[in-house]
């Protein structure tokens, strides 16, 4: 089938694990940190840039290319790989994520505490809402041009055949901590049945679409900040098989509350399969990476290392530091000391202070080098301390030292 995952090293007395995931379009060593190109790029960089990095793999998503430039062009120009000249293997997300995000005007945020209000008509301020759901898909208003566009589970599959990632995940949805016990209930439920819809849509497509790669599909677990609804989601989508067909994978999405975020990925890997790979949707924090890992998190995307690089925020060994505050004005040092990227080999501070100051573009592409040079990084030194058993010492160093100052 021309996709499969072997766990190779485990750590002793916990759910860490390294591995790796086989695609059609090459291996991924896990665990690692799938860097994002929402529309086919990633933001500011060129594609071999990215390779130079350290990336593994890319992340796009299904929602975006659909309204532009269309899943159909994506197919004819190869398949996302070939469209972006990423050799790779890719990813792509159901578009589930914007259920939440247009639906409730937060665009990329996601509130990782359960402080506020509770309500199932949550709004952004100074926002209207762009999704509404019902039991059978959602109808989305597009923020391009607002027409009207319609996801279920089908189309969903239908598009993400069309891209063509070697990785793609169930259409679901995605709800908020301040949704309702009931909503959540409703959700998870929801999510189910449209987990069943996407494994058949898959296995039509899969069989109708003759001489392409194999596409992995990975189920979409829910269940906020419920334990047992976390577990009841996990083994549900953990047993699901339709017409011969299950999850390759799966993605543990949702919103999660930091404080809590190993336990909640405990709850749910606790009831998944040892034999498939664990994806969690959103996270790339030093902390939270780490805390992922040792609860049995295999992969990890989030928008995070670049969207922040665009505003002038690096990060370093030493914490996170804006570049383009005065006291960098002179400073002819690399962005980090040590650092292996292209853009601390060749650029200082002062100079990317100049570049942000300026409103260069540059200025993006290489802080965004450089903050996806660092979270590659340190997921694959997370990944050398498992095999090596050396994990608790490396994250204790790690977190003490990247917590310890502020720039």
């Amino acid at each position: 089938m021309s996709f499969s995952f072997d766990v190779t090293h485990r750590l002793d007395d916990t759910r860490a694990r390294a591995g790796v995931i086989h695609t059609p379009h090459g291996d991924v060593e896990t665990p690692a940190f799938i860097v994002v190109g929402t529309k086919a790029t990633v933001k500011a960089v060129v594609p071999e840039a990215v390779s130079e990095l350290g990336a593994q793999a890319v992340l796009a998503n299904a929602y975006h290319l659909y309204l532009q430039p269309g899943a159909d062009i994506v197919d004819e120009a190869g398949g996302l790989g070939t469209f972006m000249n990423w050799p790779g293997p890719t990813f792509t997300d159901s578009g589930g994520f914007q259920v939440m995000s247009l639906g409730a005007g937060f665009k990329k945020v996601l509130a990782m505490d359960t402080k506020g209000m509770v309500s199932d008509d949550v709004i952004a301020e100074g926002k209207t809402r762009r999704a509404h759901v019902d039991d059978e898909g959602v109808t989305f208003k597009s923020h391009l041009d607002g027409t009207l566009h319609r996801f279920t589970p089908e189309i969903s599959m239908g598009i993400q055949h069309q891209l063509g990632a070697d990785i793609m995940f169930a259409f679901d949805e995605l709800t908020t901590l301040m949704n309702t016990r009931e909503y959540q209930e409703a959700s998870v439920e929801r999510t189910h049945a449209w987990a069943v819809r996407c494994l058949a849509e898959h296995e039509r497509l899969t069989q109708a679409r003759v001489g392409k790669p194999y596409q992995a599909l990975f189920g979409v677990i829910q269940g906020a900040q419920y334990e047992d609804l976390r577990r009841k989601a996990s083994r549900d989508l953990a047993a699901l098989e339709v017409d011969g067909r299950s999850f390759d994978g799966f993605g543990l999405g949702g919103a999660l509350e930091k404080e809590n975020l190993g336990e909640i990925i405990s709850w749910m890997v606790d009831e998944l399969p040892e034999d498939k790979p664990r994806h969690l949707l959103g996270i790339s924090e030093p902390d939270d990476l780490f805390a992922a890992v040792e609860m049995g998190a295999d992969t990890f995307d989030c928008v995070n290392p670049s969207r922040v690089a665009r505003n002038a925020a690096i990060y370093t060994a030493d914490g996170r530091y804006n570049v383009n505050t005065a006291r960098h004005k002179r400073s002819f040092i690399p962005l980090e000391e040590g650092c292996d990227c292209y853009t601390c080999a060749h650029y200082t501070r002062a100079y990317l202070h100049h570049l942000f100051k300026a409103k260069e573009m540059l200025s993006s592409t290489l802080a965004t080098i450089h903050n996806e040079r660092f979270t590659v990084r340190l997921v694959d030194q997370i990944r050398e301390s498992l095999k090596d058993g050396t994990f608790y010492e490396f994250r204790d160093e790690f977190l003490g030292r990247f917590y310890a100052t502020s720039g």
